[in-house]
């Protein structure tokens, strides 16, 4: 893998140029906040976003939903937690040098990276967790995974990563939270159902303010009535 990355005729290597080129342009401010941004912003972000879904879908739709959606949330950092784990041995293998010590005139944002790169444990966690929240709720799900995006071009802004780390990154945080999400719910909605009926434990499932959603009124409909006035008026028009 490091052998293809030293190739300047890899496309690989040519995006990242490209990408890492904009931070040689930028001023220094703008890098100061993209080092942020990309180290624990969107990290941040996205604990926003999964908080925001969680108050969110306990308080709509019915129990059953609250359940459903809760426990996708609860499945969303334990798929990242799963994904990492899974990365330890991969990067073992495959054993690729950081693009800055294979590559000359890269600027780096953040030093002391002195790990494998390949693949990227920030992109890895960031769609994991995209992923995991689009589980539970595709709205939020969406502005997840366009947070896990983002974090991806971040890394390779940087200089620490090449984009195909970030890829596999987006690869296996993907796959873990996907294959795994039937069995991981199979697991949690009993035990968070089992916590929404419970007395202390139930508002982390559902709010005790929640909106109850309205069944549809029904609708009387007279029935016809034999033998009363309105016969009665149907016999007079009849003999009129």
């Amino acid at each position: 893998m490091a052998e293809l990355a030293s190739d300047g005729s890899n496309p690989d290597v040519s995006l990242l140029y490209d990408i890492n080129g904009l931070a040689k342009s930028a001023p220094p401010w703008f890098d100061r906040v993209m080092e942020f941004v990309g180290e624990y912003g969107i990290m941040l972000g996205m604990a926003l976003v999964c908080l925001w879904c969680w108050w969110s879908v306990r308080r709509r739709g019915t129990l059953g939903d609250s359940v459903s959606a809760v426990a996708g949330l609860v499945w969303a950092p334990l798929a990242a937690g799963i994904a990492l784990l899974v990365n330890i041995p991969i990067r073992g293998f495959v054993e690729r040098p950081r693009p800055f010590r294979d590559h000359q005139g890269l600027e780096v944002l953040v030093d002391g990276k002195t790990d494998f790169s390949f693949v990227s444990d920030h992109a890895t966690l960031a769609m994991a967790l995209g992923v995991g929240v689009f589980v539970a709720h595709r709205r939020f799900g969406l502005a997840a995974i366009g947070l896990a995006l983002a974090e991806g071009f971040a890394r390779v802004y940087m200089g620490v990563h090449y984009p195909t780390d970030v890829i596999g990154g987006f690869a296996l945080g993907t796959a873990v939270a996907l294959l795994l999400a039937p069995l991981a719910l199979a697991l949690l909605t009993p035990v968070l159902s089992a916590v929404a009926r419970s007395g202390r434990g139930a508002w982390l499932v559902r709010s005790r303010k929640a909106e109850t959603p309205r069944r549809p009124e029904a609708v009387d409909i007279p029935e016809p009535r034999v033998g009363g006035p309105a016969s009665d008026t149907g016999r007079n028009d009849l003999a009129a």
